[in-house]
């Protein structure tokens, strides 16, 4: 008896260690079970995003084209043709006008290539290129290099600017219009043709 009781703390030390043990293997057990917060979780429906990368065009291989099935992404979307000569001039317009299906290809693979640019700043960097494509090169690079980036989506869309384009464009037409009919009332166009071909020596 006296040496069961000399071995008593020996004893509770080690039931002490044992019932320790078992509150561990039980706690750690249980931070495995599923809690009902996670069945909740589980029984509930996972909403999926959709990354701007995924949405971006994409290239069809069978008809060798650039598409979007977004709708803020198709032709038409973002500004027309007049856009596109008040923000950079006459070879954006007229490009627009002639060639549309080569101008909004150009437009999605930019913002394909690109990743992260809407409809507009595509549409502005494509004006400004087709305007000038050394200083649209050059105004790319110094970006890259962490110089200023310039909006071309809404480049010179300011009222003033618009204004002044405005009156400009129509002094233009009204001349260029009012010279072409008086060159017709007055025979002045065929008068300057005429005395052309004298000097060329073709006038029969």
């Amino acid at each position: 008896m006296a040496a069961l009781h000399n071995n008593s703390p020996i004893r509770k030390a080690t039931m002490f260690l044992t019932l320790f043990a078992v509150a561990s293997i039980l706690g750690t057990a249980s931070a495995f079970t599923p809690s009902s917060t996670t069945n909740h979780a589980q029984r509930t429906p996972i909403t999926t995003t959709t990354s701007p990368l995924s949405m971006a065009p994409r290239f069809d291989k069978s008809t060798n084209k650039w598409y979007t099935d977004v709708p803020e992404e198709q032709a038409g979307s973002s500004y027309g043709p007049i856009g596109s000569l008040y923000r950079a001039g006459p070879k954006p317009f007229f490009s627009r006008i002639f060639n549309p299906d080569t101008y909004d290809q150009a437009v999605l693979k930019y913002m394909a290539q690109d990743g992260s640019c809407d409809r507009k700043e595509a549409q502005g960097n494509m004006d400004a290129f087709l305007e000038n494509p050394q200083d649209w090169a050059y105004q790319k690079v110094q970006e890259q290099n962490g110089g200023y980036k310039k909006d071309y989506a809404n480049a010179n869309m300011g009222k003033k600017q618009v204004f002044l384009s405005t009156v400009w464009g129509l002094g233009v037409v009204y001349f260029f219009g009012n010279l072409a009919y008086n060159g017709i009332q007055g025979g002045g166009l065929s008068d300057s043709f005429h005395r052309t071909m004298e000097l060329l020596g073709m006038d029969a």
